[in-house]
Order: structure tokens, then sequence, then C-alpha cells
């Protein structure tokens, strides 16, 4: 398996290379040359375990970077470590509704699905090469304690992860911010998620700063994130009946990273119906699907701080395929929206883009009535991110003969507060983190500047 860059001009990497490469060296990002085929092997994975599952979809991804029997070692290792049996358990909640309850991985977020694997493949392929890199990521909440909790204490690995400052659950910081080991480094950034994000890009850019620090990510621009999430959205469907029926879902999403898994998953040959892209009020993703603008906005803060984005990485996977996987397009038009925030998508691309997937935007107010319908009306207690799903799920329900997945995306003890004014009730965290408020933490804070974070970066890790 080899992988392209979305800009066209960075060179073909197999698996292990675009695994520490992050991003493409053309600001692009890698995505395979063509989708392996699953239609057909459907039927035999009914009843497997999510282990045997998540085998039989990396492995073509993987190839020859890894042998078949170390990767069946870390997925084994890196499942073994959540709290269910199922890993990923769906829940009916209603008629032919359902949800897939991704958070019971060590920090409770659906990002240790895919971190708890790519901390392992870190670990074992940089041992093998006797090589050391510096992860770099910004995170709205759930991708830094995910991340820090899959690297903390591997000899092989700094970890530099950004949030914005006060713009997240004080669970989400404590999360991060208590890892106190030596390889562990937050610092909060005066701005936002996207002022974060946009941190990461350009010292990703400066391309002798990244050889010297030998950058990598572990954001959802790293393709090992994505390939990993598509393992859920295959076990559920199998669940239902594919693929002798389809299966729809409705996904919170700020990043796309989430959502864009399930169509990779659907190109692969999964039957997917529909595929809902829920957005809280920072709506770019849900503007640029319903009437083609894909323009920014100043990110307003919500109950559902994870989602709290105006810009969205990758999309611009989506959009390689829009355009004819045509990379000089796709880097014209990312240049051009770089530029002026905005992008403007032409007929054919919205009329592609709407045949796969719906977009719904859901505001406060509904946020908190569905966490206390759901409350009412099955005695979940959810939190406000996998309400967005559920109310973006009921406002493009389409045929009702359809299953629905919502993908609960995080525990509710992440963001108590939210969850408590909704509901009246103040959900505990596990007996593992029940200490979670009594720990020391250890962060910096800076400025939404450049150079400031290279200077950082380069004081503690040389």
């Amino acid at each position: 398996m080899r992988y392209i860059s979305t800009r066209g001009a960075a060179p073909a990497l197999d698996f292990e290379g675009v695994l520490l490469a992050g991003l493409a060296r053309d600001g692009g990002l890698y995505v395979p040359e063509s989708w392996p085929a699953i239609a057909d092997k459907l039927k035999g994975w009914r009843g497997l375990p999510y282990q045997a599952v998540a085998f039989e979809m990396l492995a073509p991804f993987v190839g020859d970077s890894l042998s078949p029997a170390t990767l069946a070692e870390l997925i084994d290792g890196a499942y073994g470590s959540f709290d269910h049996a199922a890993v990923c358990p769906l829940v009916q909640v209603g008629p032919n509704d359902f949800l897939l309850e991704l958070f019971h991985g060590p920090t409770l977020a659906f990002k240790d699905v895919a971190m708890q694997l790519l901390g392992r493949l870190f670990n074992t392929v940089l041992t093998r090469r006797g090589e050391q890199v510096t992860v770099l990521g910004a995170t709205s909440g759930d991708t830094g304690s995910a991340a820090i909790e899959a690297l903390r204490g591997l000899p092989a690995v700094q970890v530099v992860m950004l949030h914005p400052k006060g713009r997240v659950s004080e669970v989400q910081r404590r999360q991060m911010t208590t890892v106190l080991d030596d390889n562990i480094h937050n610092i909060a950034i005066e701005g936002t998620f996207d002022d974060c994000q946009a941190l990461v890009k350009a010292l990703f850019n400066r391309l002798e700063f990244r050889d010297k620090a030998r950058l990598s990510a572990v954001n959802s621009i790293n393709w090992a994130r994505i390939v990993a999430q598509t393992v859920y959205y295959v076990t559920s469907a199998l669940s239902l009946g594919a693929p002798d029926r389809a299966v729809s879902f409705s996904v919170p999403t700020g990043n796309f990273g989430d959502i864009y898994a399930g169509y990779v998953a659907r190109q692969m040959g999964l039957p997917v119906e529909r595929l809902v892209v829920a957005t809280n009020r920072n709506d770019i993703l849900a503007r640029a699907l319903n009437a083609g603008d894909y323009s920014t906005g100043t990110v307003q803060p919500t109950i559902s701080p994870s989602m709290d984005i105006q810009v969205s990485s990758n999309f611009e996977r989506l959009l390689f395929d829009l355009y004819g996987r045509d990379g000089a397009v796709t880097a014209k038009a990312m240049a051009g929206f770089q530029e002026s925030g905005r992008l403007a998508l032409g007929a054919n691309v919205l009329d592609q883009a709407r045949a796969l997937f719906a977009a719904v935007s859901v505001n406060e107010e509904m946020t908190r009535e569905t966490m206390a319908m759901m409350l009412r009306a099955t005695g979940l207690v959810v939190d406000p991110h996998s309400a967005v799903g559920l109310a973006g799920a009921a406002g493009a329900r389409g045929d009702r003969s359809v299953p629905m997945v919502t993908l609960a995306t995080a525990h509710p003890a992440k963001f108590p507060a939210a969850v408590e004014a909704a509901t009246g009730i103040a959900p505990g965290l596990p007996p593992r983190m029940a200490d979670l408020y009594e720990r020391d933490e250890r962060y910096a804070v800076l400025a939404n500047d450049a150079d400031a974070l290279q200077a950082h970066m380069t004081a503690i890790i040389g």
C-alpha cells in the first residue's frame, strides 16, 4: 500500500512513512492510492471479536510495514485496555436507533480507539529503527489526553500538546496536565483550538525545524488515526445486518476526522446509506455541505467544546476525492482558503458531497433538550457531544427502516457541569479517576505565536 499527498507534490510513502510523517511535506494530508475492497468479506466477519475485525481492516493498509503477528499483537494490546469486552458496544435507544459507545477506553473518549493503537505502532516502529520523534499536537479536549495516555513514558517519543486556554473542560485539562512523565509537555495557548491547530501546521511547514525536532503528528491528520477508526463502523454495521442491509451513522464532528473514517469504510464497500455530519453552532461543515460555503468564522464557545472548531483539517481529504484526486486542484483550493478563509464549493462538487453526507447544525438549547430527553426516554445520561449527534440523527433521519447509529463520543463525566445543568444528574468519574481533581498539574502558558512556540520547544526538547 502506497500513500499520496492530497496536494500532489510530496513523495509517496508506505504505511511506516506516513505513520511517522503525519503531515505531508507539501502541506497536504496522506491518503491511500486506492481503496482496499471488503464487500465480499463482510459476511465472513460476522460474529468475530472487535480485535479480529480490526486486524482484517488494518492489514491491507499496513502492508509489509509490520508482520501479521506483530500487527495482531499490537491490536490485542490496544483493546485489552478497554473496560468493555465488546470494545465499542451498541445500545438501542429507540426504534431502529442506536448509540455506539466509544468511550470505554482509558481516557473516556472515542480518541482512545485510535490512540491506544497509534501509541503502540509508534513505539514498535521507532524502537526497531532506533529513532526518536517529537509528537506535536493540538487538542480541543479529547485528542490530547488520549495521545498523552498512549505515549506517556515512551523513551522514543517526546509529546508537546497544545490546548486552548480556558476552552476545554476541567476534566479534559486535568487528564492532560496531571500526567507528569518526563516526555509529556502540555502548553495552554491563549487562543482557540483553530489557533492551536494553525500553530501545529506552521511548525510542520518550517521544514528545517521540523527535521531537527523530528516532528510527527497524532492528530487526525495522521492516516493511522483514520484507519483505526474505520473499524467500529464495520463492527456496528455487521451487528445490525450488514452487508445484507445498509446502515446510517450520525457523527458529532468538528474536525471531520471521525466521520471521514465512516466515508473510508463506505469507499471500501461497507453499505452505508447516510452519513450525518452533526455540528454545534460552529457550523462550518454544515454550511459547506448544505450551501457550498466552506468559510471560517469566529469560534464560539459551547457546552460541546471538543467541536468548537472553524477549520476542519480532514475536510481536505474529502475535497481531494471530490476534485477527482487532482493534487494540483486541491492545493490551489486550499491555498486560496488559507489566504481568504473562504472556499466556495462548485455545483458538481456539492452534488457529490450531498450524495454522501447530510449535515445538521445543533444549537445549545437543542443540545440540552436532547440530553434531558434521552434521560427521560431511556434512563441514559449522555454527554453534550453525543447529544449533538443524536439531535443530528433526528434531524436527518431518512428511511426509518434503515438503522441509525449515533456515535457516542465521550463519557458524560468528562463534562459534568453541562450534563448536570441539562439533566440534574452529576455524572461521576470511574473509580480509577476518582482523585483526578486532587492530582498536581504541570503546564506552560504561551501566546498564540509560532516563534514563541518554537523557542519553547527548543528549550524543552533541544
